[in-house]
């Protein structure tokens, strides 16, 4: 049977360190996943409210073919700026694409939005996330917190505080895979009003609680939640995730990965995908095992990257802490 790698993270998947920076007073924050070489990228939108940079060039059609960080953060469109603070520090670092004598960080990005969350948002004339991204870029090693840290700090979902998650999985193949998720959707990552993960089935031990499925079902089980009153509220949610391997794949195979991940949501959360969600997948293989995968060991990988994703997502809920101020109980409150 696959099993997490050591630390149950995105960073199980050799060549990846992930850094992060929080503001409570904010309520928001930062995580960034750097590539000790640069890897192998794609993605896929599934949410109709998207907020992104840098996602055109990751199409298998155009010319670059991989990245050198991907960055996710709260504070909606403003929050874009923490791609440019995390490519500040990778061109100090002399790190990035090479064109004609000057060196270009390849930094995509996405955000969630967190700017309803009881935070103080009142910073003056430009946001804080350029500064955030550099000092997550900074930071950046093979551990990190869950829950509610870097871009999970303001993250909400129906009923409950959203967060920040990850999971690994290693494969009889001897490939990686590992998935990080900022998790703040309009709908829910519970069954009904239970404390049972929709992920459960996936669940590896008690990584999130344990609990399994609830039995019977309850009556409100297949009733739509959603986060607020107004489901229609445009834009005012989304989770953002990144998919890792550490297998040799293409960028169209990347893209595969992007798209096979986005299952996880929908085994995670429901309603998943909405009209007023970005939801999105980066992807990235580092291609550090050295295995290039068969059409076999290709499915393999497909399959456990929707599991991986939906315990990632599940476990960025179950590791949120109460915050004095909440608008939302986190998980552990909820008895």
């Amino acid at each position: 049977m696959p099993a997490p790698g050591p630390k149950n993270l995105i960073t199980d998947v050799a060549g990846l360190r992930v850094g992060q920076v929080e503001d409570h007073a904010l309520r928001s924050g930062v995580t960034v996943v750097l590539c000790d070489e640069p890897a192998v990228a794609g993605f896929e939108v599934m949410g109709g409210a998207p907020g992104t940079r840098e996602t055109d060039l990751l199409h298998p059609h155009n010319m670059v073919e991989t990245v050198n960080a991907i960055v996710l953060s709260g504070g909606s469109a403003y929050g874009l700026d923490a791609a440019s603070g995390t490519q500040a520090w990778l061109r100090e670092q002399g790190i990035g694409l090479s064109v004609r004598g000057h060196i270009v960080p390849i930094v995509p990005a996405a955000i969630l939005f967190d700017l309803v969350n009881g935070g103080d948002k009142d910073w003056g004339r430009y946001p804080p996330y350029r500064e955030m991204g550099y000092e997550a870029a900074s930071r950046a090693g093979l551990d990190f917190a869950l829950g509610t840290a870097g871009a999970g700090t303001g993250a909400l979902s129906a009923g409950l505080k959203g967060g920040l998650g990850s999971a690994s999985l290693r494969l009889a193949s001897g490939i990686t895979i590992g998935a990080l998720a900022a998790v703040n959707p309009a709908g829910s990552v519970t069954v009904g009003q239970t404390r049972h993960f929709l992920a459960a089935p996936f669940e590896i031990g008690d990584e999130f609680g344990g609990l399994g499925l609830p039995l019977p079902f309850p009556p409100d089980a297949a009733t739509p939640r959603w986060k607020w009153q107004d489901p229609a509220s445009a834009g005012a949610n989304t989770t953002i995730a990144i998919i890792a391997t550490d297998a040799k794949l293409t960028k169209p195979e990347a893209k595969r990965l992007a798209i096979a991940a986005h299952d996880g949501f929908a085994r995670a959360i429901w309603p998943a995908h909405s009209p007023v969600d970005g939801d999105l997948v980066f992807a990235l293989a580092t291609g550090t095992s050295g295995i290039t995968p068969d059409h076999s060991a290709a499915m393999d990988i497909y399959a456990h990257a929707a599991a991986t994703m939906a315990r990632a997502i599940a476990r960025g809920v179950y590791e949120a802490r109460a915050v004095e101020g909440d608008l939302l109980p986190a998980w552990g409150e909820r008895g």
